[in-house]
């Protein structure tokens, strides 16, 4: 399935959906068997802004996991598998206190990969799935999908304009269970869009003043909160990847990293609060925090996984979920806890 966008959307995931420079998530399969948690390290030293790491997943693939949403109750969505061929995404969710057992598995019926991207506190889940697990994790198809008490519904932007093969994903739901996620068109640039839940209704994501049609420059939806402001990427008219929030009045923020090649917000939280990753010269990937009216803070990055961390989740709590890549090449989850 290739990269999750939430992570650069980072490679590991079902199809890779380019927003730039940017890959969508891997998908995980069917009904993988209960999956048990790995123990929880110890809570690192305070690092960049004060936050905590500890880290988290399923002992069903220890070389690969990544965490992806949080809700206000401290659940968490991941998944995990690569996404190559033989290695599926399987996602899971992980309730509190965190412990053995405390771990289900969580995959849309009949799927080859299906991840988890998102969740809120109405017990209503999304992602997106895949039929497939090829030689190429770029060449499987990708559907999006909602869940709620077990019930899986699918969703497809309905157009006639899509790439072969198809990549619709979505990866952020608030407590309203309006959804966004994206699509790639017949040119595979992405396209952002809302999802209602209640009604089946899609609304397109858009930059205001920016071309539409096949002008209009690549666009991400990775998040939303409960006031209907998203989170997501977006390729500016310099051609560069940068991240956005776009509050519910219209209103249309860059977050651009200073001095970053690259900047991806992947989730929000109801106080406007951003996380994300940035890029730098040399490729290296850092966690950002950007508050509405404070700005970054910056280099906020495990401490097992300096220069190679996402943050891709965040609650009201400001409890924040991600991965990185550990010193062995292993792809770890990771829970980071704020300051008291």
């Amino acid at each position: 399935m290739g990269i999750s966008i939430k992570g650069k959307l980072i490679r590991g995931g079902i199809a890779a959906a380019a927003v730039g420079t940017l890959a969508a998530t891997a998908l995980t399969g069917a009904g993988s068997a209960l999956a048990e948690p790995q123990a929880p390290k110890a809570p690192s030293a305070a690092t960049a802004g004060g936050y905590q790491f500890v880290e988290m997943g399923s002992t069903h693939d220890r070389t690969f996991n990544q965490l992806l949403g949080i809700n206000n109750s401290g659940k968490i969505a991941g998944y995990f598998g690569s996404g190559n061929a033989g290695h599926p995404n399987k996602g899971y969710l992980i309730s509190p206190p965190y412990a053995q057992g405390n771990i289900a598995s969580e995959n849309y019926p009949h799927s080859v990969q299906t991840q988890v991207t998102g969740l809120n506190d109405n017990s209503y889940q999304v992602g997106f799935y895949s039929t497939q697990n090829k030689a190429t994790p770029a060449d499987d198809n990708n559907f999006g999908f909602w869940a709620h008490n077990g019930a899986f519904h699918k969703v497809v932007f309905p157009t006639g304009n899509n790439q072969n093969p198809p990549v619709d994903q979505l990866l952020g739901i608030n407590d309203h269970n309006i959804a966004v996620g994206f699509y790639l068109n017949g040119s595979s640039v992405p396209r952002a869009y809302e999802y209602n839940t209640a009604n089946r209704r899609f609304t397109l994501v858009t930059e205001p003043g920016a071309p539409t049609g096949g002008k209009a420059p690549a666009t991400t939806a990775t998040g939303i909160n409960s006031n209907g402001d998203v989170s997501g990427i977006y390729n500016t008219k310099a051609g560069k990847t940068d991240g956005f929030l776009k509050l519910r009045n219209g209103d249309f923020i860059t977050l651009a990293v200073p001095g970053a090649s690259m900047t991806q917000a992947f989730g929000v939280n109801n106080h406007d609060v951003v996380v994300g990753a940035y890029t730098v010269a040399g490729g290296a990937s850092h966690g950002f925090i950007w508050r509405l009216g404070h700005g970054f803070t910056l280099n906020v990055d495990d401490p097992n996984g300096i220069g190679t961390t996402v943050l891709n989740g965040i609650n009201n709590e400001n409890d924040i979920v991600g991965f990185y890549t550990d010193g062995a090449g292993n792809t770890d989850g990771l829970v980071a806890f704020p300051p008291f």
